[in-house]
């Protein structure tokens, strides 16, 4: 990464989860971790409703507890960028933790950095495969116990976990473009694309 580096692809995968669910963005190198984390959120279909961590080497970014006197508190992701995590640290893997109870971990490979680019429209969702676990299942075990269930009628937790989850539950089929909608709209939010001028 130069002085140059304007965005970087990345590709992100939900560790320890078959079917595989990963997901490949362009990003700015200045987007803020908690707007990372938001991207992240939206990229998936998460439902943003747990706290989340950032992790490269033996640094951690996240929301700091103000009420909380014990232990080591992360540094905060509200001041923090995706370039400074790699200059601070030279990683070029990042873990993105979602939900301290099921401990999702998101593997980001940092793919290619791009430079002199524009930033406008960006965050954008390239590739989506996999569709998101649902919230609450109880982790990468959980989900796969879920996947069992709901896949065999004969299995003895096969109702309760068909009317628990999403209705006809696809691990293999994801929407893309409602995915692709969402982080559209968070681009949208940071990064106001151009209004075309109106020609008279």
């Amino acid at each position: 990464m130069s002085l140059n580096t304007t965005a970087v692809r990345i590709k992100v995968t939900l560790k320890d989860v078959k079917p595989e669910v990963m997901r490949r963005l362009v990003v700015p190198v200045t987007l803020r971790l908690d707007r990372l984390h938001l991207t992240l959120q939206e990229a998936f279909g998460w439902t943003n409703s747990h706290l989340f961590e950032f992790f490269a080497g033996e640094v951690r970014w996240g929301i700091p507890d103000p009420h909380n006197d014990y232990g080591h508190q992360p540094m905060d992701a509200r001041k923090a960028r995706l370039c400074d995590i790699v200059r601070e640290t030279g990683a070029k893997t990042i873990h993105y933790l979602y939900d301290f109870g099921d401990s999702w971990d998101h593997v980001i490979k940092l793919e290619k950095w791009f430079e002199n680019t524009t930033t406008e429209g960006l965050p954008f969702l390239l590739e989506a495969a996999g569709r998101c676990p649902p919230e609450d299942v109880g982790g990468a075990p959980g989900y796969a116990e879920y996947l069992a269930a709901i896949s065999d009628p004969g299995h003895p937790e096969h109702e309760h976990m068909r009317l628990w989850g999403p209705e006809r539950f696809d691990p293999n089929v994801v929407d893309r473009k409602a995915l692709e909608a969402a982080v559209n709209a968070l681009s949208d939010t940071w990064i106001p694309r151009r209004r075309a001028t109106r020609t008279k």
